[in-house]
């Protein structure tokens, strides 16, 4: 019993120096534990602890016994201060391995949120890096939008120019025109003017021919 217990407690030391210290070994223990806890495992250990418990608690009780009949006989027995050393390193290596199975729990308990704890740090890390990088080509958009729109408003501004200009030309080539409509109308009316004493003219000369003719033929009768 006193071997079996003291492996289980070295047994017990070698998986906390496991899991405190970094090695390939630790995952696998972090696995099996892990397992351990799935399923029937919790149950299996709760019973097996609590086995382990009412054997301690009735070595305990063996033991106050035997050391209130060695404190009342007056005699020593070499036998039963046998007894008394075995059952108090019994109890005592059973105590000891109750306490580190408590401390492997506790330890991979509290490895388990580190690792949670870990992993949703290095998910926000990501998710951080994500959103700097989704805002730096946020930025980097904006500027090149920005760029666009100012190409855009100069090419607006030189249409507008263009514009104004045209329509300065329309405007002077419009006053052009109402003021040739304005000479071509002056030169119709002094072309009619001209065209009208012509005809007068030719109807005087004509007059004057008649008058001319007549007189002569008076003149030769």
């Amino acid at each position: 019993m006193i071997q079996l217990l003291l492996f289980l407690a070295l047994s017990e030391m070698g998986l906390i120096l496991i899991l405190l210290f970094k090695t390939p070994l630790r995952k696998l223990v972090i696995l099996g534990l892990d397992r351990l806890k799935r399923g029937r495992g919790p149950i299996m250990v709760k019973t097996v602890g609590a086995t382990v418990f009412v054997i301690f608690i009735s070595s305990v009780y063996g033991l106050m016994n035997l050391k209130k009949r060695l404190n009342v006989d007056t005699v020593v027995n070499p036998t039963d201060q046998i007894l008394l050393f075995k059952q108090l390193l019994e109890a005592s290596l059973m105590g000891y391995s109750v306490f580190l199975v408590l401390m492997i729990d506790r330890l991979h308990h509290y490895m388990r949120e580190l690792r949670v704890r870990r992993k949703s740090m290095e998910a926000a890390k990501k998710q951080n890096r994500a959103f700097d990088d989704g805002k730096v080509n946020g930025t980097v958009e904006i500027k090149a939008l920005e760029e666009e729109v100012m190409k855009l408003q100069e090419k607006l501004k030189q249409v507008e120019s263009e514009l104004e200009n045209k329509s300065k030309e329309a405007d002077t080539a419009e006053t052009n025109v109402t003021a040739l409509k304005k000479q071509s109308e002056g030169l119709l009316l002094e072309y009619d003017r001209v065209l009208e004493e012509n005809q007068n003219l030719r109807k005087q000369l004509q007059t004057l021919d008649r008058r001319l003719s007549h007189s002569g033929s008076k003149k030769w009768a």
